[in-house]
């Protein structure tokens, strides 16, 4: 974890020293004024300052998840560069507006102290904002690059931990430190680690579409270097150096290095230095030495003969090395491993008979189209392992475990004629199960049978939310709430439908999540806007029009059904989004406008389930008969605990429900989208036939 953590760890604590020591400088000039009890005024702008850098990497966070996977890539992409540009500007900042930097807080906080409380808590502000913000820009960068958190929190937590105690050691005058060449190796790090934040940025953008040149490549040492090993994963977590690199991140990366580096050695060995420790110690303690007279924070010295070139040709020059190094460890091939070319001309080239058990198989795409490739048994066409999407020039690793039978590539490339190479045979191992591929015909009937339940089940819907129609128009509000429940539920057992029913559904069934006056807003139609209103005291006048549109679009809904596309392909996903939307919002109580009913849809899409599963036995029998038997246990058993939250009286409210007893439905419903989670994987639409 630590290849992870330490680019965040290194922000955290250069990022939080900086931050500190302004901190340390806004206080220690306060206690000198004799002004101690307007320390609360600092603490409140810092608290602010704070408070608005987590809530920028909030929005960063939630923005790119609410993003589509090109828009993320473009997304992370800019940012990466924005970082980039914020780190650099403050590695020089730091080492040009040191030596001014204490008397400059000073004056601002004298003059603070003549305006009043607000000014003194802005000028704390503004001046830990700025450093707040780069930490977390530059530390959501990092965690997009690590594609995990836990590495670089921890990294960035122990950073600013490290920090803030010697910034306390610092004002304290407990601690002596060289800070001049504490910042001067940081700035030299943090370069480092952001040249490889930029040619990480300049990926995505390439991958986002944004620029070209994503399949140009100046290395890819994918067949030589498995990319999961612990030594590729120290050189990427450290460096940002991967074992695929297009001539474009090559570039940035080294010119980057090379000219920033260039830069900032050149400033440190003309004699500007960095923070002192003087001026924090000073201002606690009332000496009256002057900062500039801390013969530890001065600059050192340059060496004599020491040609200027050589720390920046080093710092290209070493992550090469460490490439080479690594090259050298894996004795220039990963071991236990094959490298296979995949294109229509080459197909399974490099491919002998494997030795039983776990193999790693390094699939080259020597074709100029992207294909999809397979490990099959060429005599039933059941696959083994797979890789999708393999663009021309790359290198992908497929992982398979190898037992007794005959094994064959098959590659399919995009527009191009599917490929089958040579058979080999293995002899000696185990037996392995392989997935029988399921072609586009093999879910027709299903789906025409699916298709069948739905259309039937709108006629059924057209009829109820007609009559919920009347009650609210007659203004019997008290048989429309039942008609309501009736209706609704009729419409959620449907739940499989719900990628075809498109802008309808959101009209019929949508939350009021995002509108700006929430369940009052106009835009907030159909079953739940009903409901509020008749859970909430509406009046017939009032929800006349909102049952009319309710039953307008039921109406519109099964005219357009029957004409509407349905893949095939998203049939077997529907067996698990079902219940996992049922999870996410009718367990949670998030879809209750006002009936305590939700236990009652999560019935409703049980039973929505339970039918499509019913459709797809056959093909999940022939693949995996065990998926269905957990699945049907797992579905009497969540069918049996809703039962249990329908008294004579009523439904029970999620929010009612015992402790004990919700803990066990959202247990076993879990569990049950853990069983039902390989139905989309077994059924999945391969080419491989």
């Amino acid at each position: 974890m630590w290849d992870e953590a330490f680019p965040s760890f290194l922000i955290g604590l250069r990022e939080g020293l900086e931050a500190g020591l302004i901190v340390s400088i806004l206080v220690a000039t306060l206690v000198r004024a004799d002004q101690k009890a307007r320390r609360p005024q600092v603490w409140t702008g810092v608290a602010a300052a704070v408070a608005l850098s987590l809530s920028f990497g909030a929005v960063l966070t939630f923005t790119a998840a609410n993003l589509s996977g090109h828009a993320q890539e473009a997304f992370g992409g800019v940012l990466s560069l924005i970082a980039v540009g914020f780190v650099t500007a403050m590695v020089f900042w730091m080492r040009r507006s040191a030596r001014t930097l204490s008397a400059e807080i000073k004056e601002k906080v004298r003059a603070s102290l003549a305006m009043g409380a607000g000014a003194l808590v802005l000028t704390s502000f503004l001046a830990v904002a700025r450093e707040g913000l780069e930490t977390s820009l530059f530390l959501w960068t990092n965690v997009r690059t690590a594609g995990e958190s836990t590495g670089p929190l921890i990294g960035a937590g122990l950073g600013l931990l490290l920090s803030a105690g010697l910034c306390w050691g610092l004002y304290r005058r407990a601690l002596r430190m060289n800070l001049t060449r504490f910042f001067t190796i940081t700035g030299i790090g943090l370069i480092v680690v952001a040249a490889g934040v930029l040619g990480y940025g300049l990926r995505d953008l390439q991958e986002s579409g944004l620029i070209g040149g994503g399949t140009s490549y100046a290395f890819d040492l994918g067949g030589h270097l498995d990319a999961s090993s612990w030594y590729a994963t120290l050189v990427q977590g450290t460096l940002n150096l991967t074992v695929t690199m297009t001539v474009l991140q090559v570039v940035g990366y080294v010119a980057y290095l090379g000219i920033v580096m260039t830069l900032f050695v050149e400033g440190v060995r003309g004699g500007t230095g960095a923070p002192a420790a003087a001026p924090v110690a000073a201002a606690a303690t009332g000496a009256e030495k002057p900062a500039e007279a801390d013969a530890e924070s001065e600059a050192p010295p340059a060496r004599a003969g020491r040609p200027r070139w050589v720390l920046p040709t080093a710092a290209v020059a070493v992550p090469v090395v460490l490439a080479g190094a690594v090259i050298a460890i894996s004795d220039g091939k990963q071991g236990g491993s094959a490298t296979v070319a995949v294109s229509e001309q080459e197909c399974g080239k490099g491919f002998a008979a494997p030795r039983p058990g776990q193999q790693v198989f390094q699939m080259r795409n020597t074709g100029d189209k992207v294909a999809e490739v397979y490990l099959v048994d060429p005599g039933t066409g059941s696959v083994y392992g797979e890789i999708e999407g393999l663009a021309p020039g790359t290198t992908r690793a497929l992982t398979a475990t190898i037992g007794s039978g005959d094994y064959a590539w098959r590659c399919v490339p995009t527009g191009g004629k599917p490929v089958t190479s040579a058979a080999v045979h293995v002899s000696g191992g185990t037996e392995v199960k392989a997935v029988k591929p399921v072609a586009e015909d093999d879910l027709k009937a299903p789906l025409d049978s699916y298709k069948e339940y739905v259309g039937q089940g709108l006629a059924t819907l057209v009829t109820q939310s007609r009559k919920l129609q009347a009650d609210v128009r007659s203004g019997d509000l008290a048989t429309a709430k039942a008609d309501w429940l009736a209706a609704h539920l009729q419409y959620a057992s449907l739940g499989a439908a719900y990628g075809t029913f498109a802008d309808l559904d959101g009209k019929i069934d949508g939350r009021p999540d995002g509108l700006a006056a929430k369940e009052k807003d106009p835009g907030f139609t159909g079953f739940l806007r009903l409901e509020y209103g008749l859970w909430h005291g509406g009046t017939a006048e009032e929800l006349t029009p909102v049952a009319d549109d309710l039953a307008q679009n039921v109406d519109q809904l099964a005219h357009d059904f029957p004409g509407q596309d349905f893949a095939p392909g998203d049939l077997p996903l529907r067996a698990h989004e079902i219940l996992e939307n049922t999870l996410q919002f009718e367990l949670t109580g998030d879809t209750d406008m006002g009936s305590g009913t939700n236990l009652a849809t999560a019935r409703a899409n049980l039973t929505g389930t339970q039918e499509l599963l019913t459709l797809l036995q056959p093909l999940l029998d022939e693949r995996d008969p065990q998926v269905l038997v957990k699945a049907n246990a797992g579905m009497k058993r969540v069918g049996d605990l809703l039962a249990a939250a329908h008294r004579p009286e009523g439904w029970t409210p999620v929010d009612r429900l015992p402790a004990d007893a919700r803990r066990q439905l959202n247990g076993a419903t879990g569990e049950l989208l853990e069983d039902l989670a390989p139905v989309p994987a077994l059924l999945e639409i391969r080419k491989a036939t």
